[in-house]
């Protein structure tokens, strides 16, 4: 089957499912403001869920570079948007990632793919964390990684507790990152002020 209308049947049952999902609720799929929300939304979750149709090691591997700098590389406030499993609500933030590369880099804007990859899933914010920070130890094999993820979730801004400005910070790390010394310099680096030269 062609792929074109392999994907288009599978945009056809998602909007066919959201249409009963707005007739459920009690409204009118037929009524002007609503009869191509249907597809407007199935279109929506398929750009909003394209991680699991991609490779995140395959995108750093694409960009793999020897090299002997062995500092650490810091790519910080990398914003993402991701759906929390729990009610498919967004939750959203930034993401701040640094590794200590061991022969090895990869392009810089390759870090912020990887985060796109796997915010672009049905996700808890811990487990997200937890699969940026494999994802580049395991492909990049650097002397350690660190992650740390800041996020807003909607769950809790429109259900629930309803609190505004509550934010959950989650961090993983590896290697190197295992000593608080190493640790406390990427935070401090991480909330310094950039200089502009």
């Amino acid at each position: 089957m062609n792929p074109e209308t392999e994907f288009r049947e599978g945009l056809d049952d998602l909007a066919s499912h959201y249409k009963s999902i707005i007739e459920l609720l009690g409204e009118d799929t037929g009524r002007e403001g609503l009869q191509k929300t249907p597809m407007r939304v199935a279109k929506a979750m398929q750009i909003l869920t394209r991680g699991y149709g991609q490779d995140a090691h395959k995108v750093l591997l694409d960009a793999l570079f020897e090299e002997k700098y062995s500092q650490m590389v810091i790519v910080k406030d990398i914003d993402f948007f991701s759906l929390c499993e729990h009610h498919m609500l967004p939750f959203y933030g930034k993401v701040h990632v640094a590794y200590i590369p061991n022969g090895y880099i990869t392009g810089l804007s390759k870090i912020a793919r990887v985060v796109d990859i796997f915010s672009h899933r049905l996700q808890v914010q811990e487990r997200m964390t937890l699969q940026i920070k494999d994802c580049i130890q395991e492909t990049l094999k650097p002397l350690g990684v660190m992650v740390v993820v800041e996020a807003k979730h909607m769950c809790m801004q429109m259900r629930g507790v309803e609190k505004q400005n509550a934010i959950t910070t989650t961090s993983d790390f590896s290697g190197a990152f295992n000593q608080a010394k190493t640790r406390e310099e990427f935070m401090n680096l991480l909330h310094s002020e950039v200089r502009h030269i």
